[in-house]
């Protein structure tokens, strides 16, 4: 297997292609799915790869499809319970290939699946650790709790939290994620994965980043926001009120392109959700909930000159709005 097929897919991406699949495999797609299937297939290598990646999967399933594939959607103590159950057996076996399958890969898809807590697209949760400290994971996110006597550590695996640490526990208090790590000075922050760098939000006191590669870390107060690469830093942002307002189930934008608006409701709903290149650079100034993609879509009609296509349930695009024909 090439190292190209084996990289993670977008989040989203491999959202779409469990879609297709579900939808796929259901036995009554229509020949306009079918067509509607191979087009979203052809459009873009990274949904090729997702669906690559998922028919490597169930190859490795096939013995036990039933039993090793509900595995792999459960936490790491029912995936361990399930191999105890398959016993020493073929379907064993082709549960730990399948696993294998992602395991080299540092922060791979497996990982959100094998999370100590994870959040489905779409949903959102609040957790109280042994500590006191708060933790709101947002659309598709997932962590790993890692304390011991020395330190409070937070594995960020995929998505995007709010972070407000105990304060009544002298043990440091970090997040890692595969850019480096981040150091809490008794604060509230943001912490999001993106597809290249970490955004750092700091909307309280402060936090030490530190860049994998780096032997130093660099401090941001209050109303400070960085990307964080292994490499180094991005130059200082400023932090806008809206950055947490996801944690209120609400989206707000200022002048914000069509595209990145369209891009970000994209992590809350199932399936493909895109946006015409005629229209993607319009800009928008709103609120959006995010917990009713479909009605905050139609909230762009009023004021902007585009409509609402939906294929499927599936597949969504914003395109340019089509004069009525007299």
């Amino acid at each position: 297997m090439s190292a190209v097929s084996c990289k993670p897919v977008a989040a989203r991406v491999l959202d779409a292609a469990i879609a297709w699949q579900l939808s796929l495999d259901s036995g009554d797609g229509s020949a306009v799915e079918q067509e509607e299937f191979a087009k979203w297939l052809a459009s873009d290598a990274e949904h090729a790869r997702a669906w690559h990646q998922l028919g490597l999967l169930d190859q490795r399933f096939s013995v036990a499809s039933g039993p090793a594939r509900a595995a792999l959607l459960q936490s790491r103590e029912g995936i361990r319970q399930r191999v105890r159950k398959l016993g020493s057996g073929l379907a064993s076996i082709a549960l730990v290939c399948g696993l294998a399958l992602f395991a080299a890969e540092r922060y791979g898809p497996l990982d959100y699946w094998l999370a100590d807590q994870r959040t489905a697209t779409g949903e959102q949760r609040t957790l109280t650790l042994a500590d006191g400290t708060q933790i709101n994971l947002n659309t598709h996110s997932a962590i790993d709790v890692h304390f011991d006597e020395n330190r409070r550590l937070i594995v960020l695996q995929e998505g995007e939290i709010l972070v407000e640490t105990g304060h009544n526990d002298a043990r440091p208090f970090y997040v890692q994620t595969r850019d480096g790590s981040l150091r809490a000075l008794g604060t509230r922050f943001i912490v999001k994965r993106e597809d290249d760098a970490t955004r750092l939000s700091v909307l309280q006191s402060a936090v030490a980043a530190q860049p994998e590669a780096l032997a130093q870390e660099q401090i941001f107060k209050a109303g400070e926001q960085v990307l964080m690469r292994s490499d180094g830093l991005s130059p200082l942002l400023a932090v806008t009120p809206a950055t947490d307002a996801w944690t209120r189930g609400m989206l707000v934008v200022d002048n914000a392109r069509l595209g990145d608006v369209v891009e970000e409701l994209s992590r809350y709903r199932h399936g493909y959700l895109g946006v015409d290149n005629r229209v993607a650079d319009l800009r928008i100034t709103g609120s959006f909930p995010l917990h009713d993609t479909t009605l905050a879509l139609n909230a762009l009609l009023p004021t902007l000159p585009v409509q609402i296509e939906q294929r499927t349930p599936w597949w969504v695009t914003v395109a340019t709005k089509t004069p009525h024909l007299p």
